[in-house]
């Protein structure tokens, strides 16, 4: 049964950062295209980045490329979103996904793609 648990939320001010965890268990960690995923109040859930470490691809969305990292430690089977620069619009519910066998790109990091997903935890960013 695949597990995906996020941690790190909470309230910042613009401007500021901030570092998602997601500890996964119940699949092969490495082989899996993983990332993250946010949801703003209203809106539908947007892809943010991903990782694949069979394929060694990283994908950014426009919305956070060069603010966003993704980084993984494969064999605690751990993943992190650094967040700097953080703006108002960043506010949202931030969620832990994995999928296979779809690649870490724009079209494997669409929610319908997407069958594993954490609960989620709440980033706020205060203006």
């Amino acid at each position: 049964e695949v597990h995906l648990e996020e941690s790190g939320g909470g309230l910042v001010q613009t401007g500021g950062s901030l570092r998602l965890s997601c500890v996964a268990s119940g699949f092969t960690f490495d082989e899996y295209t993983i990332g993250w995923f946010r949801q703003a109040p209203g809106k539908e859930r947007e892809g943010l980045s991903c990782v694949s470490s069979t394929a060694g691809v990283t994908y950014y969305a426009d919305s956070v490329k060069g603010r966003f990292t993704i980084s993984t430690v494969n064999v605690k089977k751990t993943m992190t979103l650094q967040m700097n620069n953080l703006k108002p619009e960043d506010t949202a519910v931030y969620y832990c996904v994995a999928t296979y066998p779809y690649a870490c790109s724009a079209f494997g990091l669409r929610a319908p793609n997407i069958p594993h997903w954490g609960k989620g935890t709440l980033v706020t960013v205060s203006s």
